[in-house]
């Protein structure tokens, strides 16, 4: 019987190459590239279907960071498929980051410029803002859109007969004190990325406390220092031009410089193969590549609080209900003018 696999943010990066990765370990999975621009979207299928042409490849058009189109997606979803075997939840933005560029030179000049490559603590913000659902844009796409698409597919994820796997794309810069439980939207802190991706390691770990025993597992990834729009977007194309010799370099003497998207992917692709029962819900998996450019995943525990974990679940579902409820005075209220 062929595994559904459901990939968010597939068309390019990370979420690409592990589609790659994953039509070359089994041609007969049937994948769905779950995006929001359809034309990049595309461009991907015919890729994956030039190297693989007798693959099964769907497209569904999703945007995580609008309720509307997550609960349409997810309608697709259950029309088209009996069950999803994997759900990969990969997509996600960093809009407008801004390097402080003193902290930035003087890290890099110091012990420090390992751990500031790979963490980028204390070099990024970034600007967010309210979406069209009134709802912080990172909050809404990194985090509250794929709750939201979990919620609505948990039909074809919570199914006696098989179990099915929800893996998150988290990152090094996920930390506990970017996050704040009064303020899951991050509406009055300067770096919502972290927050958000912090929130999606509790997540994962409340999932499994909740949803284990329904057939359900959830795990965490960090695909460590990976080249992608999201990291060129960061600085100027030219300094990176300028730096990337000194990256692989540097790559030397830490392994978190996966620095390619097939290779942040590694952990994606590992888990993949990997029992669920036999994987450990308080870890989460990182990619890693040795200064050989040999790939490896290696598991590091989570800092995180199960208390803070399941408040954080209790105010996504109120959160959820609010976000239906308006909908559905949207849908009331359209439909009266129409009449």
């Amino acid at each position: 019987m062929e595994r559904v696999v459901i990939v968010t943010g597939a068309n390019s990066g990370i979420g690409l190459a592990l589609c790659e990765r994953l039509l070359s370990e089994d041609s007969q999975l049937r994948l769905c590239l779950a995006c929001r621009n359809m034309q990049r979207a595309k461009a991907a299928h015919s890729a994956l279907l030039t190297s693989h042409p007798d693959a099964h490849v769907d497209l569904l058009h999703l945007d995580v960071g609008s309720v509307r189109s997550v609960l349409d997606a997810a309608q697709e979803v259950k029309a088209r498929y009996s069950r999803v075997d994997f759900l990969y939840l990969n997509a996600g933005i960093m809009p407008n980051p801004q390097v402080d560029l003193k902290a930035f030179f003087k890290g890099l000049f110091s012990r420090n410029i390992i751990n500031m490559f790979a963490t980028a603590e204390g070099l990024l913000t970034q600007q967010d803002r309210l979406n069209s659902d009134g709802l912080q844009e990172v909050f809404a796409t990194n985090l509250f859109g794929h709750f939201l698409l979990i919620r609505e597919l948990e039909p074809l994820l919570c199914q006696a007969a098989h179990t099915s796997r929800i893996v998150w794309t988290s990152s090094s810069n996920a930390r506990r004190s970017a996050f704040s439980i009064e303020d899951i939207q991050h509406r009055q802190g300067t770096e919502p990325y972290s927050s958000s991706k912090y929130a999606s390691d509790m997540l994962s770990l409340v999932l499994n406390r909740h949803k284990n025993n329904q057939g359900l597992f959830s795990s965490a990834i960090c695909p460590g220092l990976v080249m992608t729009n999201l990291t060129y977007g960061i600085l100027p194309s030219f300094f990176w031009t300028l730096i990337m010799p000194f990256m692989y370099l540097i790559r030397i003497f830490t392994n978190t410089f996966t620095l390619t998207p097939y290779n942040g992917a590694e952990a994606l692709h590992w888990l993949f193969g990997q029992k669920p029962e036999s994987l450990d819900p308080r870890a989460k998996y990182h990619s890693l590549t040795s200064g050989l450019g040999i790939n490896y995943t290696q598991p590091q525990q989570m800092d995180i609080d199960d208390e803070m974990s399941d408040i954080l679940y209790e105010k996504l579902l109120e959160l959820e209900k609010e976000v239906r409820r308006k909908l559905r005075e949207e849908n009331a209220d359209t439909h009266q003018l129409t009449e």
